[in-house]
């Protein structure tokens, strides 16, 4: 028979508060160009600091110029990244050219500065497969559609680099919906038990499509969900570039040192929404919460920060979207000379070694498509 004890044996409420205080979120610069933490700041030259600042103005572009081509109907498949450009081109920023990317279908900027001409980059939005027919020396795979996935993908391809004995790491992105998918558990779990060099990176934006963050998952933060595969857990202000370049940079050594993958959270914001596909963010955004992310705008921090040491200025800024946007123009320009697919040229890319009926249905679609 039971007997009443004086006390319980654990304090639940303690534990889950004991795995919850070291997860706080690292910011350098805070939302009004300021240093808020003087120790860490990166040892970046003015140089450096001016090329981040230009690859996040690049991006911004990017994202402005592609969703009016998207509503032109010269794009396809279009996911916005306005919001994200501290936590891309600051992570792009860390990596070392022959490291990896495994991305989303949100991270192709990432892939576009590591080496994909900007033309097949509009290909991949298109569906053509010349999008993903990458140069040799670009070490990445194809955004990936299904959620979560590239984080399989990331476990052994960073084992193959551990077993080469490559000096070099797997940048692999998911968002916050990512999160509540089991390949994610089961990439980390992998690659934290052969202690691969991997960068596990959760673009935190608030929402997986219409789905806030908090209905997700119980825990506080995302980094937290490191504890269980026994790797570090890192939280970082997404929209902060100095923040998220050095913690980037410090994982990457962690990893290249042989201690094994970092899960890293970047809390930042999508000012768009999900895609281009007919999601409205208004119906489950409010105008409040956009104001508030709209404040700690990455760009308007980071060049505010460089002015005040007088190494940015509105006229180089113009300068600079006035070039991008012609670059992106040419390169729009280049993906329409591309020849078009046909049902025949999908046929064959899909079998190495044709069956009969296929064979039969590409010679009848020649026919076709020759007249």
């Amino acid at each position: 028979m039971a007997t009443k004890k004086n006390s319980e044996l654990l304090d639940f409420a303690a534990l889950v508060n004991d795995q919850e205080k070291d997860f706080k979120m690292v910011q350098i610069l805070n939302e009004k160009g300021e240093i808020v933490d003087k120790d860490h700041v990166p040892d970046l030259t003015d140089d450096q600091l001016i090329e981040l600042m230009s690859k996040m103005v690049w991006a911004r572009v990017l994202d402005q110029r592609s969703t009016a081509l998207n509503r032109q109907g010269r794009l396809g498949f279009y996911a916005p990244t306005a919001g994200h450009e501290a936590s891309q081109m600051a992570s792009v920023y860390a990596m070392d050219k022959a490291d990896f990317v495994l991305p989303r279908y949100r991270d192709v900027p990432e892939l576009i500065q590591q080496g994909l001409p900007l033309y097949k980059a509009f290909l991949w939005s298109r569906g053509h497969v010349e999008g993903n027919n990458y140069p040799e020396d670009l070490h990445a795979l194809p955004p990936q559609i299904i959620i979560g996935a590239q984080y399989v993908q990331a476990a052994g391809v960073a084992l193959g680099l551990k077993k080469k004995k490559a000096e070099n790491v797997v940048f692999a992105y998911t968002g916050d919906g990512g999160t509540s998918q089991g390949d994610f558990y089961e990439g980390m779990n992998f690659a934290g038990h052969f202690k691969a060099p991997a960068l596990f990176i959760i673009e935190n934006n608030e929402f997986a499509i219409s789905v806030p963050r908090s209905a997700q998952s119980a825990a506080k933060t995302l980094a937290q969900k490191a504890v269980a595969a026994g790797i570090p857990g890192v939280q970082v202000d997404g929209m902060d570039p100095l923040a998220v370049y050095e913690v980037m940079r410090e994982a990457r050594n962690w990893a290249i040192a042989g201690n094994g993958p970092v899960l890293i959270e970047t809390m930042t914001y999508r000012y768009g929404p999900h895609t281009l596909s007919g999601d409205d963010p208004k119906r489950y955004r409010s105008a409040e919460l956009d104001e508030l992310w709209h404040q700690r705008d990455p760009l308007n921090r980071f060049r505010t920060y460089l002015e005040g040491k007088g190494l940015w200025t509105q006229e180089k800024e113009d300068a600079l979207i006035e070039q991008y946007k012609a670059e992106i123009k040419e390169a729009i320009n280049q993906a329409d000379k591309v020849e078009k697919q046909t049902v025949t040229s999908f046929l064959k890319n899909t079998y190495e070694v044709q069956p009969q009926n296929i064979v039969s249905q590409i010679e009848t679609y020649s026919k076709k498509e020759s007249n």
